[in-house]
């Protein structure tokens, strides 16, 4: 008998909304449906302004665009369903990460804010929801993300093979899984992802993304700028640890070039390359057994990126569509699998990855009417 679950995720590229549809029979994740919501222009804007650090907007704006997501989000649920014939009747939960607008896991009061109100998404589809993932782990002197390794962890560790997983949203991750998974697994923000490189081509051509790395491959990495991006505490700093779009923003980018004079599309590649040696020496300096590199995220899309990841590693670097499921499908199933796990009462959070104290169960519930 199918045990279906609904996971949703809106990652930090701002690009829209994932529902992926997993069944959990016999403890296996099987994907069996898809839908992607894109965001409009002007959703866009409005998130990533919320999401500005120098930002001071209103609680209404805020409590607006809350709502405002939340049926969204309900709205791509009900498009999953209708894609793949199944009844709202017959899925156990959601599992909603929500859009972040703000992660701030190193304040004196650390918070880390999803919005996508789950009471709406209850209500429009009827389905147990489960949101707000991130704050319990923080309770207990965690880092509150990356979730997703406990699942990468489940999914695609191998008794004999040391692995690594590398996931690219806007901002990027790695998972280390050694063989056989009996130290557990290692995972933590590795720095940027997409986020520079998309905000800098918005800025530059009035381009959402740069498809396959296309406008950075007519560029030249310029590695004196590297070397000043490089400097940034960040990237010295030992896991556990995350970021995000806070930090790395246009802003960012802009004080490290100062007041040199650089071709923007030198900047791009610099940007494609900072994400790729970024990741690269992660693994080399946390995970130097690494056998084979899965990659999954919409950065999997860019293939000068997967390229110059691949050329700067000893190791095969291929898809997760290799081993049974969708790189852009992966965060949502994973937060599918997360709302199975709360509904179950067992913790979803690594103290591994994230820092925290001890396990505990995320999210707060949002039963069905």
């Amino acid at each position: 008998m199918a045990e279906l679950y609904i996971g949703l995720m809106a990652g930090t590229s701002l690009d829209g909304i994932d529902a992926c549809l997993v069944d959990f029979s016999d403890g296996q994740a099987k994907t069996i449906g898809f839908y992607y919501s894109p965001y409009d222009t002007t959703l866009i804007q409005r998130i990533a302004e919320l999401s500005l650090p120098e930002h001071r907007t209103g609680l209404q704006d805020y409590g607006i665009l809350d709502c405002e997501l939340g049926h969204l989000f309900a709205a791509s649920v009900r498009s999953l369903l209708q894609k793949t014939s199944i009844s709202a009747a017959s899925i156990q939960a959601i599992g909603s990460h929500g859009q972040t607008v703000f992660h701030a896991p190193d304040l004196t009061f650390p918070f880390s804010l999803q919005i996508a109100d789950p009471n709406v998404i209850a209500e429009q589809t009827g389905i147990t929801t489960i949101a707000d993932f991130r704050r319990r782990d923080m309770a207990v002197n965690g880092q509150g993300a990356p979730l997703v390794p406990a699942f990468h962890e489940a999914l695609f560790s191998h008794p004999t093979e040391h692995r690594c997983i590398i996931n690219i949203g806007g901002i990027a991750n790695i998972t280390v899984l050694p063989a056989g998974s009996a130290q557990g697994a290692l995972g933590f923000d590795t720095g940027p992802g997409n986020t520079l490189m998309d905000l800098w081509i918005q800025q530059q051509k009035n381009l959402a993304y740069d498809a396959g790395g296309q406008w950075a491959k007519t560029g030249s990495v310029d590695h004196d700028l590297i070397g000043r991006l490089k400097l940034d505490p960040y990237f010295k700093r030992y896991p556990p640890k995350s970021t995000g779009k806070e930090y790395f923003s246009l802003s960012w980018l802009q004080k490290k070039c100062g007041s040199t004079s650089y071709k923007p599309e030198d900047i791009q590649a610099s940007l494609v390359f900072l994400t790729a040696i970024t990741l690269c020496d992660a693994i080399r300096q946390y995970a130097p057994l690494t056998e084979r590199v899965l990659i999954c995220g919409g950065g999997a899309q860019n293939d000068y990126l997967r390229q110059l990841i691949t050329k700067n590693l000893d190791c095969p670097v291929e898809s997760t569509l290799t081993y049974g499921i969708h790189p852009d499908h992966v965060e949502a199933a994973a937060f599918a699998w997360l709302a199975r796990r709360t509904l179950n009462h067992l913790p979803g959070n690594q103290t591994s990855v994230t820092g925290a104290s001890r396990p505990v169960i995320l999210g707060g519930v949002y039963f069905a009417r």
